[in-house]
């Protein structure tokens, strides 16, 4: 069985901070590098960070480098944001790192976790 559950999200101010986390269920989560991503109504899907398998190696998005966090323990996956602006506003899911072709092919996601972020 595998299952993603995204938690954490909410409704801030511009320069507030948020802290998501995605508990996973399966092996294929725990033995892959994991990303998070974002998603707004009418547009793709997001890669917004992504954590190697064991934990050394992470990658940014340029939109959030230098504000956003992720790590992770054991089934959880995390991702500290910090200075939140407007445009971070979207849907929060994780999932393992997808390329830019096959991100939005179908396979299972969580429900996601809404991140709002007003100025």
């Amino acid at each position: 069985q595998v299952q993603l559950v995204e938690s954490g999200g909410g409704s801030v101010l511009a320069g507030e901070s948020l802290r998501l986390s995605c508990a996973t269920t399966g092996k294929i989560f725990a033995s892959n590098a994991m990303a998070w991503y974002r998603q707004v109504p009418k547009k793709r899907r997001e890669l917004v960070a992504e954590i190697s398998a064991n934990g050394s190696s992470t990658h940014y998005g340029d939109s959030v480098k230098g504000r956003f966090i992720i790590s992770r323990d054991k089934n959880l996956v995390n991702l500290e944001m910090n200075n939140l602006q407007p445009e971070d506003t979207a849907t929060y899911y994780c999932n393992v790192v997808l390329s830019e072709e096959t991100i939005d092919w179908p396979r299972y996601w969580g429900q996601g976790t809404r991140v709002t972020v007003s100025s």
